[in-house]
């Protein structure tokens, strides 16, 4: 039986998608570390979706960051052997967000208040998620400032994500949202 444990990162450093290692602090680590929470908030709010077609786009999503996930990780100079849509992030994948988030707010408008998340359990966990997905943005921004290999795809990606659960979330409160107190 082969061991969970292989005891390679007991130094402090991990490897990298077709080879190489880097530091565990690293910020692309980081990076990629927020985009895997990600995975894991969505698949919260997944389990707690009552409508099916919410649960399969979460669905959806969770694959997708699977691949923006392998983009980041990849080793530099290997990057010729990612697939799109597989293991590289596309900007069509970036165009499907963008479709999405305009056929949503075009069946309901946001509505021009700041919101306190949590009128839902989904939307607390979208609202939740989003934020994770913000601080994998600005971690990704922060790796391509520091030289790192970040394809503008990944990048345009995780600020659609973004936008993205945040609509979600505003779907998944309903309209009995309440606009937060101005006191």
């Amino acid at each position: 039986m082969a061991k969970i444990y292989t005891r390679t990162g007991d130094d402090g450093d991990t490897g990298l998608f077709l080879g190489g290692r880097v530091s565990k602090a690293d910020v692309l680590v980081e990076g990629y570390g927020d985009v895997d929470e990600t995975v894991a908030l969505l698949g919260v709010a997944r389990a707690g979706a009552a409508e099916p077609d919410l649960a399969e786009l979460l669905l959806r999503l969770q694959r997708e960051l699977f691949v923006v996930g392998a983009d980041l990780a990849t080793h530099p100079d290997r990057r010729h052997h990612l697939t799109d849509g597989v293991s590289r992030v596309t900007s069509e994948m970036v165009l499907a967000l963008e479709e999405l988030m305009d056929r949503l707010v075009s069946e309901r408008p946001l509505r021009p208040v700041f919101v306190v998340p949590g009128t839902t359990a989904t939307s607390a966990a979208l609202d939740h998620t989003r934020a994770v997905a913000r601080r994998a943005e600005r971690h990704v921004v922060a790796a391509r400032e520091a030289g790192h290999a970040v394809s503008e795809p990944v990048a345009h990606y995780l600020n659609r994500l973004s936008d993205l659960l945040f609509v979600l979330a505003r779907h998944a409160a309903g309209e009995v949202e309440e606009p937060a107190s101005h006191d």
